[in-house]
Formats: structure tokens, sequence, C-alpha cells
């Protein structure tokens, strides 16, 4: 019988040590290390491994299994593959119990699928079902924490589909600790997703999440599976933003955009209407930006408040966009567009609660300043995207045809974009005018 030894463990980073220490050499936290027992290793290894050419290697796609839900798809790179280990997270509320068992009680297989609560009793998953009007003629359910039970039921009905709810409830005979400890997620995870992997099951685990809105855990749980995603934590009470930040199978930073209903989570079809919900007048200080999230272009309006500071330290307020590269933007703006709002409060916001974390948002976020400090009143159908360097240059952005397109199917008559993103062929109904620096820019919105 293996002989267990003792580790110490970062919940942060996944670097293990062999004597408990205040703070992690790896990542730098503190205070995250914690105990793990973990079987030495035989002196005998067991069969070896079959080696074989990597061009005899059978390269055949693999098959996926629709979820029935399309923003559900997205995300995944196209729907569920066999074999594969999925875990979402998201705040208390967000829906993750919710969303997974509208999948399982819809998605087409011939084989049963399998919902495993370790926080709810039966009856209110069977409540729940009811009240959205499901069909639960295939769903098979079980209250269970302890890992070697929940295998036993997994042979006897060989589900197609397998969701655990949550992981830290569960708990493992092999380790000996409290559910929800960095031993007893890091064991019960590595048991069940081997189970997946042997047996062609797709297997769902819910994850909960840290005060700061991480993934709870160890982070070695991220590495261990194929796919991650997360409901974004700033959204509003109801709509949802599902993104997947880890995909084996598919595109990272893939979103989906759900609505929180009493029938239960409804796709949104066309997630730019959600971001332009703009009011018949439109003041100074608003611009819409076409993002790109994964593979599809949205159209998102940016706001911008410049008011005189009170303070001796002039406020710098970031919604949905990352705070540091708005102080850049802002002494890009008064060194090269020879406006200085170094005593003003500057507040910046993305609508709809999304996070904007690509580059190409640079521009509109500039031209919301300017407006909102000049007090000029920027076109309702005007549609702006492109990044700024820091000697002032307006770069290009990835696709810019596309972006272009999707802003005229929304009505845009007017666009300022960088000068190497201005379409070969015209576009029917729209103005694109072109700029390279950001004095051009500055002079393109005096204009209009």
């Amino acid at each position: 019988m293996a002989k267990l030894k003792t580790a110490f463990v970062c919940g942060d980073c996944g670097a293990d040590y062999a004597k408990w220490q205040g703070q992690c050499n790896e990542c730098g936290a503190w205070n995250t290390l914690t105990q793990l027992r973990v079987a030495s290793a035989e002196s005998y290894a067991g069969e070896q491994s079959e080696m074989r050419s990597l061009s005899d290697v059978a390269t055949e796609e693999q098959p996926r299994l629709s979820s029935g839900l399309v923003e559900l798809d997205r995300v995944l790179g196209g729907g569920f593959v066999a074999g594969s280990a999925i875990l979402i997270g998201g705040n208390p509320g967000a829906g993750k119990s919710t969303l997974l068992l509208q999948v399982l009680c819809r998605v087409v297989t011939d084989s049963p699928v399998l919902y495993i609560t370790g926080e709810e009793s039966l009856a209110q998953v069977a409540s729940r079902a009811q009240r959205l009007g499901l069909p639960t003629d295939k769903t098979i359910v079980m209250a269970e924490i302890n890992v070697e039970r929940i295998l036993l039921s997994w042979k006897e009905c060989t589900p197609a589909l397998c969701v655990i709810d949550s992981i830290q409830a569960m708990h493992s005979d092999s380790a000996e600790s409290a559910p929800g400890s960095v031993t007893q997620v890091r064991e019960s995870a590595a048991t069940l997703i081997r189970q997946a992997k042997q047996t062609g099951t797709i297997l769902i685990m819910v994850g909960h999440v840290t005060k700061e809105g991480s993934l709870a855990g160890p982070r070695v749980l991220e590495h261990m599976i194929d796919t991650f995603v997360m409901f974004d934590d700033e959204t509003d009470s109801r709509f949802r933003t599902l993104r997947s930040s880890k995909n084996r199978f598919g595109a990272v930073n893939e979103v989906g955009i759900f609505a929180m209903t009493g029938e239960g989570m409804r796709e949104v079809s066309n997630p730019s209407a959600i971001f332009l919900s703009r009011g018949t007048e439109i003041s100074p200080g608003s611009v819409v930006m076409v993002v790109y999230e994964g593979s599809r272009p949205l159209l998102v309006e940016a706001q911008a408040l410049v008011d005189e500071s009170v303070l001796g330290n002039p406020r710098r307020v970031s919604v949905g966009f990352e705070v540091n590269r708005l102080s850049m933007l802002l002494a890009v703006l008064h060194r090269h567009g020879g406006i200085q709002v170094s005593d003003q409060d500057v507040f910046v916001n993305a609508v709809g609660g999304i996070r904007v974390d690509e580059t190409s948002s640079d521009l509109a976020l500039v031209l919301a300043v300017v407006s909102s400090f000049r007090n000029i009143v920027l076109p309702q159908n005007l549609v702006v995207f492109g990044e700024i360097g820091l000697s002032g240059e307006i770069r290009p952005v990835q696709n810019g045809q596309e972006r272009l397109n999707e802003a005229a199917k929304h009505g845009f008559a007017r666009a300022i974009v960088p000068s190497a993103n201005s379409p070969k062929h015209s576009i029917t109904g729209m103005a694109v005018v072109g700029v390279a620096t950001l004095s051009e820019a500055l002079e393109a919105i005096t204009q209009n």
C-alpha cells in the first residue's frame, strides 16, 4: 500500500512546497498554502503505455452534442464533446443550476442524463423543473456528495451527460479532509474526470467563486478540465454574460448572452440591441463602438462624463474598461490632442455591463471624453473603433470590414475608423472616414 506524505499547495497557482510558508514564491500571494496529503510513488509503475508514431494517430473530427441553446453552443465551440470535462462558475444566483437543468432536460440524446446535486434536495430540483415547464422523462436526479457512491450510480445508468452541482460539495473517501478543502476538491475532480474520460461521458461541474470573483479551490483544477466558462460579474439583475476563458475544443473569449426570466434562462439572439438601448435625445459623452467578442462583433455604447474636480487628486473611474489604459489614453490626449483634463474627474462606462478587453475601443473612449469635456453632441448614427498608440497614431484593428458591416446592418450611416481599416469598396448607406492620427479624429468630430 502506498505511503501518504504531506505537501503544501498554493490555492491560487497550484505550486507545491515541502513545508508551510507565508508567501508563495511562484505567484507572490500570502497565506494561500494549504496542507495536502498525496501518495508517494510506488516502485512498480505498472504496464508500459503503447508508443505510436504521430503520423499514425487518427485525426478524425470528434462529433459534438448540441446543448439546445445556440448561445451556449457558441461559447463551447459548437457543442459538447464526448469525454470532455467542463467547469462553469459564477456568483450565487447567476443562474448556473437553472441553465444546466434546462440543458439536461432539453438535450437530444438516446442515453439518459444524470444530475447530481450536493447542495439542494431532490424536491427543490423537481420544483424548479416544474416551474420552468421542462420535460423530465430522461433526466435522472440524485442527491449525493460521496464520489464513490456517485461512481456506482454512474456505472449503473451509463449517462451521456453528467452534471455535478457543485464540485466544492463533493467528498472522496481517499482524502481525509472536509468537503470544499483543497485536498477534497482536487481528489474529487480528478476521480470524476477520469471516469468521464474512460466512459466518454460529458462531465459538467459547477464551481463556487470567491469574494474577489475568481474560482474557489485550487488553481490546478482549471488545468485538469477541458473547458472553463464563467458568468461575468459585471452584469445587471436581468442579463447574464457567459464567457469562456479556456477551451480545448474551440476559441476562447467567446461570449453568450442570456436573460433571466420567469421561464428560466432565455437566449438573446441580438446582443447589440441590449448595449444600444439609447434614449431619444443623445447627450454629450456618448458614442457607439464596435468590439469583437470571440467570433462576432458587438455594438456597445461607450459613455464618458468629465466634470471639474473638487479634490486635489482628480478621480479616474472606469466601469467595463481597464482603468490603467484610461489613464494612458488621457495622457496621449493631452500630448497629441492638446486637450488637458488633469484637473477634471473622468468617469467612463460601457453600457450593458459588458467588459471590454480589446484595444479597438481606444478611439471611441477618447472621443467620448472629448465630447463630454467640450460639450459636443456626437451624431446618433456615428460608430467609431480603432487603437491609439502612444505617439498619437490610430492603429488598425482586426476584422475591420466585419465591424463596419455589423454597424451598417443596424442603421449606422457614418463611421470613423483607422485609415488602414477603410473598406476597399464603399458600403451602401455608410460614409466611412479614415483617420491616421488622433488630431485627424478630433477634427472629424468637430466637422459633424
